[in-house]
């Protein structure tokens, strides 16, 4: 019987492509910058690889802010990329769009035992997203990297987590998350259950538990 539940936020509990696009093309507006979904695209992209790129400890979480502008205006022939950076980093903290149930979900689970939050996200960003979603009275606690000291899914970050769950043990432990490369390697390197969440169906490839939504994820974390 599981009683340790371990939860990625973006794309897990939070529509974060709505919140990225939203912010970027907000972002952008501040700086006098019109762009389209195109160039969204390629922004997403870019950001995408880094963070991928963060998890492996290929870059730190200050160079992901301001790299991934700095390489879409170089891309665009544009300046200003610094300006862009923060005024997007500034701003992402107001812009959350929790996932419709994803409220109900976390009551349900507490009911079962205790919630954490595992995520990479900045965290002024996760501290303010989970406030304004109404998150925090759900969860027994929350692991961000930043605060951490260590990046998802780095041994560092996998013992830390591990530290700090009181009573941790790893046949009672189940994490849900929707990165293969994120969330799927921190359960691994923890030794507990994976869950992935995906809307859109199992990855091809992927053979393990699949939730296409809360419901499926409530019986697959049991």
């Amino acid at each position: 019987m599981k009683d340790i539940f371990f939860l990625d936020m973006d794309a897990t509990l939070l529509d974060f492509a709505r919140a990225e696009r939203t912010n970027f093309f907000r972002a952008l507006g501040a700086c006098g910058i019109s762009a389209d979904d195109g160039v969204y695209a390629r922004f997403h992209e870019i950001n995408d690889g880094l963070w991928k790129l963060l998890e492996k400890g290929g870059i730190s979480r200050a160079e992901l802010t301001v790299r991934r502008f700095v390489l879409l205006f170089e891309e665009m022939g544009l300046t200003g990329a610094e300006d862009a950076a923060r005024e997007y980093y500034e701003g992402f903290p107001e812009i959350c769009f929790p996932f419709e149930g994803a409220t109900e979900f976390l009551k349900k689970l507490a009911a079962r035992g205790r919630v954490y939050i595992v995520t990479n996200g900045g965290a002024r960003i996760q501290r303010r997203h989970i406030e304004i979603a109404g998150f925090a009275p759900y969860l027994a606690g929350v692991f961000i990297s930043e605060e951490v000291g260590a990046d998802k899914p780095s041994f560092a970050y996998v013992g830390y987590v591990e530290a700090h769950t009181a009573g941790f043990a790893r046949e009672c432990a189940v994490l849900l998350g929707d990165s293969l490369t994120s969330d799927m390697v921190c359960a691994e390197r923890m030794g507990v259950d994976f869950v992935l969440f995906s809307p859109g169906g199992k990855p091809v490839g992927y053979g393990g538990k699949v939730a296409r939504n809360y419901e499926e994820a409530l019986s697959l974390m049991c």
